[in-house]
């Protein structure tokens, strides 16, 4: 054996190398049988070292890649070139499944004769993992996000379903107040009875009290019958007053009353109704802002204000415009009974770019002019609407494919900072990098880092 300048045999000095590798190692004879098992191997498949070495390695390792035909260290062997970054997965000793990564070369002595083939691997759970938490589709009722902006109100939607409190929802227009008042409707034990909408703006005040309360017969020229309002047509189930922030204060005092009394009078009547209706408002205006400027009740806020959904604009979510289009998409071919395919990827790169001041409505509109002029395929730049395609930026050396990757990028880092405390190192340790590739990718998608630094909580976390 070669000595080195310590005394040290050369073989010692590799399997000290190898035990300290984090990336698992085995090797095999001709015969297929385990030769040698480094501790990360152990690690990985949950199988001693003591186990596996003199058995056949298709014993040993539960792979899905085992077999004369896929097994990639046969291939190596057959072939003399080694494989390089195979993905595959193997059944470890408690029966759970590990996604890897692995490599073949072959093994040859000091007279460069074959002797057998050495595979390393490499565990990509945590990986599969970032990957997972980055495309999970959260799913509640008709509502689908990818978004971790929208994670925290469909985790908490069912339970607000459940109870019969008041609910208000803020948010710009277009971004989908309506749906999620429906959503909570549907979870809720009301939803076998009717789900009412009023538009608060549409109607002035005058026709608006009697579209909310109804009239009798008599109650002003031309009211020949009684006609029943929103709030008598959703009895015991629940009335939408969108935009609820555009009502007068006149109208607000009879809407206060029948939140906290259950009970209104329609317009000529000589006695009060009883309404057993769950209420949810919505507004695109700061309610809060307009309390402090007199021009909303503040008794009427806090009733209606007792669960608060601040629901987040598509350019604050916009891992979602891909599954959003994919809907838009599905639900325009079945209701123009057309073939589309889906949405280029240049396209896609401009419908990323655009920064949505109408939101998901404006992007539902989009679609659906770009189906006006598409009748099948995909649809591409010819399709989308001029003051889009004005605004998207010039496309790099790498394309508009690139583009929407490095949006996607930005949008991971940005997520694993928050969630990290701004730690760079415990970032790039979530995303599977070294802090040097995070620091670089950063610089090139032109992230700054915001003025706390998350090195000192890192520390004391450690």
């Amino acid at each position: 054996m070669t000595k080195s300048k310590r005394g040290d045999t050369a073989p010692v000095h590799t399997e000290a190398i190898l035990e300290s590798i984090s990336d698992g190692v085995f090797t095999v004879d001709e015969g297929w049988r385990v030769t040698s098992f480094n501790r990360a191997a152990e690690e990985i498949t949950g199988i001693p070292r003591r186990e596996a070495i003199g058995r056949l390695c298709s014993e040993v390792l539960r792979c899905n890649l085992c077999g004369d035909d896929t097994c990639p260290l046969r291939q190596t062997l057959q072939d003399g070139r080694p494989i390089i970054g195979r993905t595959g997965y193997f059944i470890d000793g408690e029966g759970n499944r590990i996604p890897i990564s692995l490599s073949t070369a072959v093994l040859r002595d000091g007279r460069g004769r074959v002797i057998g083939g050495a595979e390393t691997f490499r565990d990509l759970s945590e990986v599969e993992r970032l990957r997972r938490e980055l495309t999970a589709t959260f799913a509640v009722g008709e509502l689908h996000s990818r978004s971790l902006a929208m994670r925290p109100i469909l985790e908490i939607l069912p339970a607000v379903a459940a109870s019969p409190s008041t609910v208000l929802l803020q948010g710009e227009t277009g971004t989908g107040k309506e749906v999620v008042a429906r959503t909570l409707h549907d979870l809720s034990p009301r939803r076998h009875r009717p789900f009412v909408a009023v538009n608060c703006a549409a109607l002035p005040d005058t026709l608006l009290e009697s579209e909310l309360f109804g009239y009798k017969a008599g109650a002003f020229t031309g009211a020949g019958r009684d006609k029943p309002g929103r709030f008598a047509l959703a009895e015991g189930g629940t009335l939408f007053l969108d935009e609820i922030g555009e009502i007068s204060p006149a109208l607000q005092v009879r809407l206060l009353r029948v939140l906290q009394e259950r009970c209104y009078e329609p317009l000529g009547a000589v006695r009060s109704e009883r309404s057993d209706v769950r209420v949810i408002a919505a507004t695109n205006r700061d309610l809060a802002q307009l309390v402090r400027d007199n021009l909303f009740r503040e008794d009427l806020y806090y009733r209606i204000n007792v669960v608060l959904l601040q629901l987040p604009a598509l350019r604050e979510r916009r891992e979602d415009i891909a599954l959003l289009v994919a809907r838009f998409v599905a639900r325009f071919n079945t209701l123009q009974n057309k073939k589309v395919s889906g949405v280029s990827a240049e396209a896609l790169s401009v419908l990323f770019s655009h920064s949505w001041p109408g939101n998901i409505r404006e992007l539902e509109n989009v679609i659906e002019r770009a189906f006006i002029l598409c009748h099948h395929g995909e649809i591409t730049l010819d399709h989308l609407p001029g003051d889009l395609l004005a605004q998207r930026p010039a496309p790099g050396p790498g394309g508009s494919l690139r583009h929407v990757h490095g949006i996607l990028d930005a949008q991971a880092i940005s997520a694993a900072l928050q969630r990290n405390g701004y730690s760079r190192t415990l970032a790039a340790r979530e995303l599977g990098i070294h802090k040097t590739t995070l620091f670089r990718r950063m610089k090139r998608l032109g992230l700054q880092l915001p003025e706390i630094d998350g090195r000192s909580r890192q520390s004391r976390r450690e």
